[in-house]
């Protein structure tokens, strides 16, 4: 059975050694909360190709910036699958207060992926600072394919073992607003998610029923008078 999770029991300790795939990891203390800023990109050159646009079920648009230069193969995945509408309605099924939220399952379980090979890892130098999005895996190193994550708060001991694709260059409050849990009682979902170079409006928000909606004051003018 796989586990497509970043590596959390190395974070949390005791707190989440119930992950099968990391159950013999160490317990290293927690570090205290320090108020870091969102890391800022300054760079405003996006190719619109390579800016992915999630719209999630809270009303939000993130956009992150994928990078190529990075993890080729774990961008063209990103993208030949957000072509392929594969991300639409999926939750976020993981999301833990103070590191991070995860997506990419189509059961919403974390032990799925997609049909397509599992990837080559891609570790590379950069940080997972707040904003970061990462491939998660199994403890196999070539085992990420869908599923992926954003980091809410610094870990530093991910880096070189996950592969990092990109980073949030806007709407990190929407990613902060994620509903927590695992799964997360109401979870988040990504309503859509699509390629800047393809010119998706954000979807219209949901319109209540007619058997829900409020009632207006002539209906309720009229309950009276009966």
């Amino acid at each position: 059975m796989k586990f497509r999770l970043p590596m959390t029991a190395l974070m949390f300790g005791a707190a989440l050694s119930a992950a099968p795939a990391f159950a013999k990891d160490k317990e290293p203390v927690t570090p205290a909360p320090v108020t870091l800023p969102t890391v800022i990109d300054t760079d405003q050159s996006h190719d619109p190709d390579d800016v992915l646009l999630l719209d999630l079920s809270d009303g939000g648009r993130v956009a992150i910036r994928l990078m190529p230069k990075w993890a080729p193969n774990h961008v063209e995945r990103i993208k030949t699958l957000t072509k392929e509408g594969f991300y639409n309605g999926l939750i976020f099924h993981r999301v833990i207060e103070g590191f991070m939220a995860q997506t990419g399952d189509p059961t919403g379980t974390g032990q799925s992926g997609s049909k397509l090979p599992d990837l080559q890892a891609e570790f590379n130098s950069m940080p997972h600072v707040r904003g970061t999005v990462s491939m998660a895996r199994t403890n196999d190193p070539n085992s990420a394919n869908s599923q992926f994550f954003i980091v809410f708060y610094p870990r530093f001991a991910l880096d070189r073992k996950y592969t990092v694709f990109g980073r949030v260059i806007a709407g990190m409050p929407y990613v902060d607003a994620i509903q927590r849990g695992e799964p997360p009682t109401n979870p988040t979902k990504i309503v859509q998610a699509s390629l800047a170079s393809e010119h998706k409006p954000a979807p219209a928000a949901p319109v209540a029923p007619a058997a829900l909606a409020a009632p207006s004051v002539s209906d309720l003018n009229n309950s009276k008078s009966n």
